[in-house]
């Protein structure tokens, strides 16, 4: 089992700085007990390390079960590591989330780190716009500020407007996709995770 990672950098100078740091997670090793299968022990995560700039892409590869997605579940804080760190620079301090409790991560999610999953779960009946709004709006943001921020987010990912004002539910993939991609890109997080 391998995950291999790789980086792209988008910023015009090479030379970055430890003050671009944005996330370190070091060492990693999580695992999981099967409890209906007899007590199985699966080890899915061993001595994974990784660091993120500030304008990077960083890709994992791996075949599928080589444990890309619980990586993706720790860096975000869902899954607890067993061992090792996940150091996230929060309002310019380094937290280790691993070691937050439940609010604390759900702060950090606030402004720092953004999450885009595969599906996206909504609540039927509740419009697109509302759904892709809704971090702006944990934020205090005013309604119209981000409705209309969301808005320009649609129109650019080519979100046909008739159906900004129904559930997504109905939609098609590709649409649901959009309206994830909007929820997560309306923040301007610093750390953005896609799944």
């Amino acid at each position: 089992m391998s995950i291999q990672i790789l980086k792209t950098n988008h910023q015009k100078e090479n030379n970055f700085s430890e003050s671009s740091l944005l996330l370190k997670a070091e060492s990693v090793e999580k695992g999981f007990t099967l409890h209906n299968q007899g007590g199985v022990k699966l080890s899915v995560l061993k001595n994974i390390s990784l660091s993120l700039k500030a304008g990077e892409c960083i890709a994992l590869s791996g075949k599928s079960g080589s444990g890309k997605s619980t990586f993706m579940r720790c860096l975000y804080g869902n899954y607890r590591v067993d061992k090792g760190s996940v150091l996230v620079k929060h309002k310019s301090t380094w937290v280790d989330l691993p070691k937050l409790a439940p609010h604390e991560i759900l702060e950090v999610r606030k402004t720092t780190i953004g999450y885009v999953s595969q599906f996206l779960r909504v609540i039927p009946r509740v419009p697109a716009l509302e759904i892709a709004a809704e971090p702006l709006l944990e934020l205090e943001i005013k309604p119209e500020i981000a409705y209309q921020k969301v808005g320009e987010l649609f129109e650019i990912l080519n979100l046909p407007k008739r159906l900004w004002h129904l559930s997504p539910t109905t939609f098609s993939g590709g649409e649901k996709q959009r309206v994830n991609l909007a929820r997560a890109l309306v923040v301007n997080y610093p750390i953005l995770l896609i799944r």
